[in-house]
């Protein structure tokens, strides 16, 4: 595992090392050599690390991002933004996933066994591609649940709302109505709790 793009290369270089990695000052670099790219920068400067990153030509890439810019959440009226980013990733083989909830929660949950085991939802237009992050989110600790494409994946968009899984834990038992829902046009079921 490779990381890159940090504006303090000295804190990136301790994360590599936690996680078992290293770390590359040059993005293009990192991104030239990878399969498989997890995108996971603040929504307001995600054009200087597409730039830096070079061309992500075939290229899987996983944006973690959520669209929230200096005002809150960005509204693409229409435009998921999900389709919104893989429009500014030509040549990529987009997907989305990891972006629902919070790193914490996250580094907590990847831990879990058998039901408890929490969901990342992942959307796309490469039904290969997004097979393959289904694969690593298996291989993370986590249930992968396929919404389908880039253009009905809003909920799991940014913001947390009634409606949506953005900022809610599921795990599989519920998660297929929701796919169900999604891909039916219809609102989904109401947000599970667990004890």
């Amino acid at each position: 595992m490779v990381l890159t793009f940090s504006r303090e290369p000295e804190k990136l270089e301790q994360v590599a090392a936690d996680v078992g990695g290293s770390a590359v000052a040059d993005p293009a670099e990192a991104v030239s050599s990878a399969e498989v790219v997890v995108f996971s920068v603040p929504w307001r400067v995600i054009d200087e690390a597409l730039e830096q990153a070079g061309s992500l030509e075939g290229k899987i890439v996983i944006d973690t991002t959520n669209q929230f810019g200096g005002d809150g959440w960005i509204d693409f009226e229409g435009e998921t933004a999900a389709q919104h980013n893989a429009a500014r990733m030509p040549g990529a083989r987009y997907t989305k996933s990891f972006n629902t909830l919070t790193a914490g929660f996250q580094a907590e949950a990847a831990e879990r066994q058998g039901d408890e085991r929490v969901v990342q939802w992942v959307c796309g237009d490469d039904p290969e591609a997004r097979a393959i992050v289904c694969g690593l989110i298996d291989e993370a600790g986590y249930v992968a649940v396929d919404l389908g494409g880039t253009a009905t994946c809003q909920v799991m968009e940014a913001p947390r709302r009634p409606g949506a899984v953005y900022g809610e834990e599921y795990r599989a038992a519920d998660a297929q109505a929701v796919v169900e829902a999604v891909r039916g046009g219809s609102e989904i079921p109401p947000t599970p709790s667990y004890s």
